[in-house]
């Protein structure tokens, strides 16, 4: 299988650079891989797991949006957040999720349609991560 360069950076740090067969990216438009070759595309990250594939391995990083960029040079992803797995504590993570479930009362309106819509994007993770495909 043909390889390509990705990066993945985030404010706080590179998080992943190198040669990789493929990436799952959770779009904001619906979710999509990109391979070798793949057309030149900028497209909006949701929250949701990215799966970066090499050599027949998975390695699953939480992003919490940004952007995804593919050029002939490979793909970029800016995330504003990037945790793999491996370094996320899963009872801060439901902390999150009970807090903004908490804080849905103060919002009203599109604050709160947008506000409904993270919190999905967050349990959806949640909902990924206790799933028997994770472990």
């Amino acid at each position: 299988m043909a390889t390509f360069h990705f990066d993945l950076v985030s404010p706080e740090k590179l998080a992943f650079s190198g040669e990789v067969d493929q990436v799952d990216i959770p779009g904001v438009e619906g979710d999509f891989g990109v391979l070798a070759g793949h057309a030149p595309v900028v497209a909006a990250i949701r929250p949701g797991i990215l799966t970066i594939t090499t050599a027949g391995k998975h390695e699953k990083v939480i992003v919490l949006g940004g952007l995804a960029e593919v050029s002939e040079k490979g793909l970029t992803v800016l995330a504003d957040v990037a945790t793999s797995l491996t370094e996320l504590d899963r009872v801060r993570f439901a902390e999150t999720i009970s807090e903004m479930e908490e804080g849905l009362k103060e919002h009203e309106g599109s604050e709160l349609d947008n506000a409904i819509e993270r919190l999905d994007h967050y349990k959806s993770i949640q909902q990924q991560l206790n799933s028997t495909a994770m472990h």
